[in-house]
């Protein structure tokens, strides 16, 4: 028999209003607790004044990005004129002019090269560096890595001298090898540095499974570990590429042939024998050039950048 309420209702819901009881599908309404809380009055300042100094570091760096790009649309009495002024004719012919007369296409064919080989090389030696001394015990280990962090902290100029003589005795100097060497030599403490932590944190489980199965070490490096290092990988490969793409004191004092100029030395280069006959648009043309590689590999790989915080675990 179903229960008679005093409205005459009848069935489960009048039985739960007879016995006085609340429906526990029902959800209690009031007002979230985070609702009510209030921002602090010195989180608010500091939140505030941290915009400020990130828009003004924003407006430092775009806005110069922002002047050599329009300026490279220009002619050069139109820079000289009014350098912040848009350009009137838009002079796509700049371009051409500086990848063919200027001989920027050959230096940036000559950057490729260098830093391409360089990063693979110090990519390669890096991650199987610090996978060595992050996951294996031997007498010196830590002698070995402290020696490559404290080259982090040793002044590049310091080395120029005794690096130039060194590639000179191996016959190395003003050669494709030589540079590419250098640029490891430059790269490889800070790869080895930032990898070194991502190999440490991976869980000891999956090597030994991985030896179980029996897989030996190259092949538990290059087909288990490596993959799951990938987001140090990625993050480690932008930040040399960028130092080594915009590296100009090393190309300067040991690459000495001017067919093999890279775009740093190639556009000193071209300013210097310009002289007073100085061709700006056909220079921010150049400049232009040398940053959209720059610029397409950030875009691209900035997810990655971002998210390179730690090693992935995932399958």
């Amino acid at each position: 028999m179903s229960a008679v309420s005093r409205d005459g209702a009848t069935g489960p819901r009048a039985a739960s209003d007879l016995r006085g009881e609340q429906d526990p599908r029902a959800v209690p309404e009031g007002p979230s607790p985070s609702r009510g809380a209030t921002v602090p009055a010195s989180d608010r300042i500091f939140a505030g004044v941290s915009h400020v100094v990130l828009v003004i570091w924003a407006l430092i760096v775009v806005l110069p990005l922002l002047w050599t790009v329009i300026s490279s649309f220009k002619d050069s009495l139109g820079i000289l004129a009014d350098p912040f002024a848009l350009p009137t004719t838009w002079h796509v012919e700049n371009f051409a002019r500086a990848w063919t007369t200027a001989g920027i296409g050959r230096y940036f064919l000559n950057t490729v090269i260098v830093v391409g080989g360089a990063l693979v090389l110090v990519m390669l030696l890096g991650a199987m560096c610090a996978y060595v001394l992050a996951r294996f015990s031997f007498p010196g280990r830590s002698i070995i890595y402290f020696a490559l962090v404290a080259g982090l902290t040793f002044p590049l100029f310091l080395a120029i001298v005794p690096l130039f003589f060194i590639l000179q005795s191996m016959s190395l100097l003003g050669t494709y090898t030589g540079l590419i060497l250098s640029y490891v030599a430059f790269a490889l403490p800070f790869t080895v540095f930032f990898l070194f932590a991502f190999f440490r944190q991976l869980p000891d489980e999956i090597g030994e499974a991985a030896a179980i199965d029996g897989a030996g070490d190259f092949r538990t490096f290059f087909q288990i570990m490596l993959p799951m290092a990938k987001p140090g990988m990625v993050s480690v490969a932008i930040f040399n590429f960028l130092g080594l793409w915009n590296q100009y004191l090393i190309p300067v004092v040991l690459n000495t042939d001017k067919d093999k100029y890279v775009l740093a030395q190639g556009l000193a280069n071209m300013q210097a024998q310009q002289g007073y006959q100085t061709d700006w648009s056909g220079m921010f043309a150049s400049v232009t050039i040398t940053i959209i590689p720059v610029l397409i590999v950030y875009v691209i790989f900035q997810r990655q950048l971002q998210g390179g915080v730690g090693p992935s675990t995932s399958k």
